[in-house]
């Protein structure tokens, strides 16, 4: 069975155990439900939801967090002598996907 969710603007495609990097900062050790449920398939069923499935969600535990590769911005305009240079690291969770319910 696998659900697709939607966390941190994006949509992931999930199954239990699996391991996912989330771009929405949380505390490590904490144990989340993500209720944007957006489709489940199983064996037998598929469940599509307008647009999240009521009462479906999606328990994960906060594994570990911390902050992805530097990201330069660099600006330069043309014989101007203007020069800038930026920079910016993205905070992640990695959450591992504990189990997919719907009531």
């Amino acid at each position: 069975m696998y659900a697709i969710i939607e966390a941190g603007g994006k949509q992931y495609k999930v199954s239990e155990g699996d391991v996912i990097t989330v771009d929405v900062p949380m505390e490590a050790g904490h144990e989340v439900r993500i209720d944007k449920v957006l489709a489940m398939m199983g064996e037998s069923k598929t469940e599509l939801g307008k647009p999240y499935i009521e009462g479906a969600e999606v328990t994960a535990e906060v594994i570990e967090t911390g902050k992805s590769k530097k990201v330069l911005i660099f600006k330069q305009r043309p014989r101007k002598g203007h020069r800038k240079l930026r920079g910016h690291r993205q905070p992640y969770s990695r959450l591992k996907i504990k189990e997919i319910k719907i009531q």
